[in-house]
């Protein structure tokens, strides 16, 4: 019983410090890329980014705990849905399954995301988010425990439900990670043609989410705006200051 508890605080351990560490690496070379290319824009934010630091490595104790537990049961018990033979399923699955997780967790985080907005569990959680005015790079897991905690077991959950290549789910994490820092960015990476064309009116970036933080009431989509459109609640496009004085 020692050894299996301890095999299970060394992985639950282990996913917390990749977690920080993915969050440090992704959300840092952002905020370089953002002084390199929006020179000033974060020059008076910073005692908020400090806050957005703190609230983001208690988010990455929070997701990391279970992902560790995940991890472990995977590894030492063969718990979850997670494959590691490639042809285990036909190849056309491996997108698929892609899809599959990405629409799940959209779907998951939209809801969740409009119940964050109710008054009352805005006041008590979702308000940490929104302090950031406006959002930064580091901003990305800047969240109360207990919104964090409803991000944070999404990804677990599915591992049980739905069968995944782990370089599929590494694919999912990776995406996840980007488009939470990218989408906080407080400015646009993408071109006019992507934000403005086809793939802008059905996928989510910096300018889509900037009229959440804008508007607060609407574009509560993560990768998607496939329910903000169906619910009524994709208000467009965002626009963002240059250069904060």
């Amino acid at each position: 019983m020692t050894a299996l508890l301890i095999s299970l605080a060394a992985s639950t351990l282990a996913m917390t410090l990749i977690v920080a560490v993915r969050y440090w690496a992704t959300s840092g070379a952002f905020a370089w890329v953002t002084s390199r290319v929006r020179p000033g824009l974060y020059d008076k934010l910073r005692p908020q980014i400090g806050r957005e630091i703190r609230w983001s490595l208690y988010s990455a104790v929070i997701y990391g705990v279970p992902a560790g537990v995940v991890m472990w049961g995977w590894q030492e018990r063969g718990w979850t849905a997670i494959y590691a033979d490639v042809t285990a399923y036909p190849l056309w699955y491996l997108p698929v399954s892609l899809f599959i997780y990405l629409f799940a967790h959209d779907t998951w985080f939209y809801w969740t995301h409009r119940w964050m907005h109710r008054p009352k569990w805005f006041k008590i959680a979702h308000a940490v988010h929104h302090d950031s005015r406006p959002p930064t790079a580091w901003a990305a897991m800047s969240f109360h425990p207990i919104e964090a905690l409803t991000g944070a077991v999404v990804i677990p959950v599915l591992v049980f439900l739905v069968p995944i290549h782990v370089a599929v789910l590494g694919t999912v994490l990776a995406i996840m990670t980007l488009m939470g820092v990218t989408n906080h960015m407080g400015w646009e990476m993408f071109p006019r043609w992507w934000t403005e064309g086809p793939l802008g009116r059905w996928t989510i970036t910096a300018s889509h989410h900037q009229r959440h933080h804008e508007r607060y009431n609407c574009n509560y989509g993560l990768y998607f705006r496939f329910w903000d459109r169906v619910c009524g609640t994709d208000k467009g496009l965002g626009a963002f200051e240059e250069k904060r004085i």
